[in-house]
């Protein structure tokens, strides 16, 4: 399990990107019982990185691993934030501080792009969380583009179409890494799935989504020391108050524009 930690240039959603922030957040995750967590040291910008980009991502991770030591398996997501040969840059960089797995390096839609990454680290890849169809995952396993797949159960079919895919991963020796920035719902969802399902190594939750989460949602399983134990309850264990849920109508979510050095649109 691990907390979503922010990071980059979206500072509107995030906060600022310093890298006291990222240590004190890592610091929180880990104190709360977390065993690995994820961040966003890669900052926007363009598809190549400057030295200063490059000197920028290696500070934040070098922030959270001294604050976190040796003990926490550190993630990083870069978003499809740069080029392939981008990413092979911010790898070595980052390397001396021995991420677990690089998160999307590069933009999806280029499998032997992302095989060109894999193939440069010297640590995992882990990509999938924009993919819908089988046959996406099907060509990214045959290009051996990727050490860790990331479908996101609300893209794929929901438990049917994660378990496919977990499936034909599994026929490739790959493990899971599920992605899930979303609601309580599809975290236990998620949670379900993982354990009636061989290969899913860790599970992306979402601790700080709204403050009035638990006055809508209850029945949510407990993360205790970076884990969670399986549910007893009927069906999806999870119960929605829809009273409560009526006093926090639908709001647009705060819209980020996120441009590179030249002015072009980038990711976020």
């Amino acid at each position: 399990m691990y907390d979503h930690l922010g990071g980059g240039d979206s500072s509107v959603v995030y906060g600022p990107a310093t890298v006291e922030r990222f240590g004190e957040a890592a610091q929180k995750a880990a104190a709360d019982g977390f065993t690995a967590l994820k961040i966003l040291a890669v900052p926007t910008g363009a598809g190549l990185p400057s030295d200063d980009d490059l000197a920028r991502a290696a500070a934040a991770m070098r922030g959270v691993r001294e604050a976190v030591g040796d003990g926490v398996d550190i993630m990083v997501d870069l978003h499809g934030r740069t080029s392939a040969a981008g990413a092979i840059a911010y790898g070595h960089a980052l390397a001396p501080y021995r991420p677990w797995f690089f998160e999307e390096p590069c933009q999806p839609g280029n499998p032997e792009a992302l095989a060109s990454v894999a193939r440069a680290l010297p640590f995992p890849v882990a990509a999938g969380e924009r993919l819908i169809s089988l046959q996406e995952f099907r060509t990214h396993l045959a290009a051996n583009a990727c050490a860790i797949l990331q479908p996101d159960i609300c893209h794929v079919g929901g438990p049917t179409g994660l378990r496919k895919i977990a499936a034909l991963a599994e026929s490739h020796h790959i493990p899971l890494a599920p992605h899930n920035p979303l609601g309580p719902i599809a975290t236990a969802v998620n949670q379900h799935v993982a354990f009636a399902t061989p290969g899913v190594i860790i599970q992306e939750v979402m601790r700080s989504d709204v403050p009035w989460r638990n006055d809508v949602v209850s029945g949510t399983f407990p993360i205790v020391d970076g884990f969670i134990t399986e549910p007893a309850g009927p069906g999806w264990g999870v119960t929605v108050n829809e009273e409560a849920a009526a006093e926090h109508p639908y709001e647009p979510e705060i819209q980020i524009s996120t441009r590179a050095s030249d002015g072009s649109v980038a990711d976020w």
